[in-house]
């Protein structure tokens, strides 16, 4: 019984500091939660996960689809990849610092353009999670959860990002503005190699390594931070 308060409680737990009021009164009527008298079902313990879940990723992922959810962020903002780094620095001494930064603008705001394309793809892997998987989240690391959508998701969110990425940068210029930079780097150093790199993957793979990291976040401040036990079921769970 007490493994099942358990159990409940942190899928409570999961939801949330995550939840609006109203949100949180639906999750609960959802879940009919028990008292601390009654375990919950292993149907039950699934479905309140899964929802709990669909409710934190999709937090995640508005967060970080917002304007400047990627730029203002410093921990997942899309710098320069090194390649460009040495030519950006100089380039910057030399005068183009706006050209620099607006660079760096365009590949942020491609990312905040491809982000919402994950929160279906988080929904189906939802869908498809058996009891053994949600068992592993409840009773695993700070970022399980994480760990499993990044497991089940990667690919199929790459394959989503990119066109969209691709498209948004296309439109800013963003080839042409680093065509440009490279150009000016070159004859201000006549001898200086030219970096090959594709844009699109580097700046579609560091929008996933943003979102899954801000989905890690979320999971880890949930399942430590006494200040989320926002119910009275989990303060009576997490005080044992």
């Amino acid at each position: 019984m007490r493994r099942s308060a358990f159990l409940f409680g942190l899928l409570l737990l999961i939801c949330g500091p995550l939840c609006n009021a109203a949100q949180l009164d639906d999750f609960l009527k959802g879940a009919k939660m028990p008292s601390l008298t009654t375990s919950p079902n292993d149907a039950t313990v699934v479905s309140g996960l899964k929802e709990a879940l669909a409710v934190s990723t999709g937090n995640a992922v508005v967060s970080v689809s917002k304007t400047d959810g990627y730029l203002a962020n410093q921990a997942i903002k899309i710098l320069l990849p090194d390649k460009l780094q040495t030519a950006a620095n100089l380039l910057g001494k030399l005068g183009y610092q706006k050209q620099v930064d607006d660079f760096v603008l365009t590949m942020n705001r491609a990312a905040e353009k491809a982000a919402p394309q994950a929160k279906n793809i988080f929904v189906d892997a939802i869908k498809q999670m058996t009891f053994d998987d949600a068992k592993k989240i409840l009773n695993g690391g700070n970022t399980s959860a994480t760990d499993y959508f990044k497991s089940k998701t990667s690919p199929k969110v790459f394959k989503a990002f990119k066109p969209i990425v691709s498209s948004s940068m296309n439109e800013a210029g963003v080839t042409r503005s680093y065509n440009e930079m490279i150009g000016k780097y070159t004859a201000a150093i006549p001898f200086a190699k030219s970096e090959s790199l594709d844009l699109d993957s580097y700046v579609t793979n560091k929008a996933m390594d943003g979102l899954f990291y801000m989905v890690g976040e979320e999971e880890k401040r949930i399942r430590t931070d006494p200040a989320a036990r926002v119910t009275d079921l989990l303060k009576n769970v997490f005080s044992r």
